[in-house]
């Protein structure tokens, strides 16, 4: 490599995933010893394939990826992997390693006290945490192989506010070279010192120094320039078109000045750039509330939750009706998540739905969608009568096009994952909402539309999220505290 401080150089490095499926074009960028930075783009764009590069897990078409041989490289997942949550934690953290680590509970035990989760039971399997807990072991997951560079995708979901804090504290005093996806704003500001941005228009990788929001003001000042200067090219396009009819018209020695003006206009042509296109944005939509429901739609006498493990039941008096906005509030690991499974399933004792309300239930981990449906078929499984034309055009507001929509929902992004569960809700038109961190995941761009459209819904509704800027559009009217 060029640079004595330069750890990993993209070189000319070309992929796509699957037939006509482009992530990267002949992409280059290098990275330096010490530098942390967020990895930016659209959902889908390819962020997460560009972290499998750098670990190995994919090789590139075309290019070269350079990666110093002293250095070693670790992935924080956005989500422990379905055929993994059956492990415990012992095998989980010993699947970190090719060769058997004989004083891995020690390690286990330092590394869980730096993500601020202390356990004692390494035999409990991961599908018994929270997703917040499952957050933490991810991380460590990372930590504990000491890594010289540290890839995190989507650290802080389902991180509660301590959790985010405690994160962002080791990672200022962290001193290896770290690359971040993440959507938290805030938290992204704290600590890198730049972006490399992944444009998912012309499958390039763009770096910018400074923080999340300078790179969204020089994106945008940088289109506003593009598009003043091809305005002008424009203009002058046209002038010299119309003076070149003019002159042709008049034959003789015009004619020669008419071809001018047609070489000066090719010119102008030639000299219009290609304007930076900015990333999509959701279309506005409105989630339609069930009709002819009235009355009280769910009722909540009494609740479970988790502390240090042992369930404890409490006495609560909720009653939600139309408008009804409840937050659940409480820290990682003390049941939220199973206590918004059990009442969209109907199950949760102390609790009752009214009858034919319908439950609309967006979970943290997608796992109400089916992986192996197309999500042509996992949007019309929610619905009574099968409109395509009306699919689609549901389907396309929430960037879901012809190049998706036969796709297998396992084969998509975790964005476009949120994106369309988001769908189906709006088709389905529930009377009672339930979501479970519905931020996660999410591109910046589509978090207003959203919580627009959440603050317009006119059925019940139960939420869990810890991004407060989020629920304060949303105008939370009631909450229960499950740590009170």
């Amino acid at each position: 490599m060029s640079s004595q401080n330069t750890i990993v150089k993209f070189d000319e490095v070309s992929f796509d995933f699957g037939i006509k499926k482009p992530i990267l074009d002949e992409v280059s960028f290098s990275l330096r010893k010490g530098s942390k930075l967020t990895l930016m783009g659209q959902n889908g764009a390819g962020k997460s394939t560009l972290f499998k590069l750098l670990t190995k897990e994919l090789v590139p078409e075309e290019g070269r990826i350079l990666v110093d041989p002293n250095i070693s490289v670790a992935l924080s997942r956005q989500t422990i992997p379905r055929d993994q949550l059956s492990c415990t934690v012992l095998e989980f953290f010993q699947s970190m390693f090719l060769d058997k680590v004989y004083d891995i509970e020690p390690r286990i035990k330092s590394i869980l006290e730096v993500v601020d989760l202390p356990l004692e039971d390494y035999t409990r399997t991961l599908s018994e945490f929270s997703g917040g807990q499952q957050a933490r072991l991810l991380l460590a997951s990372a930590l504990i192989q000491k890594p010289d560079l540290l890839l995190l995708d989507e650290p802080t979901n389902n991180l509660d506010t301590a959790g985010i804090e405690h994160l962002t504290s080791f990672l200022k005093n962290y001193d290896k070279t770290v690359i971040v996806i993440s959507h938290d704003a805030d938290f992204l500001n704290s600590f890198t010192e730049g972006v490399l941005y992944l444009d998912v228009f012309t499958k390039k990788v763009e770096y910018y120094v400074g923080n999340y929001f300078n790179v969204l003001e020089n994106i945008g000042a940088r289109i506003e320039k593009e598009q003043s200067k091809n305005a002008r090219m424009e203009k002058l396009i046209q002038e010299k078109k119309d003076k070149a009819n003019f002159f042709a018209n008049k034959g003789g020695r015009l004619r020669a000045v008419a071809k001018q003006m047609r070489e000066v206009a090719a010119e102008a042509e030639a000299n219009k750039v290609d304007v930076r296109r900015d990333d999509k944005t959701i279309r506005p939509f409105t989630i339609q509330m069930q009709e002819n429901l009235s009355g009280e739609l769910l009722r909540i006498d009494s609740f479970t939750r988790v502390v240090r493990v042992v369930p404890q039941t409490r006495k609560a008096n909720v009653g939600l009706y139309k408008g009804t906005r409840l937050l659940l509030s409480g820290p990682n690991g003390i049941g939220k998540s199973t206590l918004l499974e059990s009442l969209a399933s109907g199950t949760a004792e102390g609790a009752h739905i009214a009858k034919d309300v319908k439950v609309g239930y967006y979970r943290q981990d997608f796992s109400t969608l089916n992986f192996e449906d197309t999500v042509f078929d996992s949007l019309a499984q929610v619905l009574d009568r099968i409109d395509e034309q009306h699919l689609r055009s549901v389907a396309a507001g929430f960037l879901i096009d012809g190049s998706v929509i036969y796709n297998k929902i396992g084969d998509l992004s975790e964005g476009q994952k949120g994106l369309v569960a988001f769908a189906r809700l709006v088709l389905q038109k529930p009377g009672l909402l339930i979501l479970d961190e519905p931020t996660n995941h999410i591109n910046f761009r589509h978090l207003p539309v959203i919580a627009k459209a959440l603050d317009a819904y006119e059925g019940a509704m139960v939420i869990v999220s810890h991004v407060p800027e989020f629920l304060e559009q949303i105008h939370i009217n009631q909450t229960l505290k499950l740590d009170a």
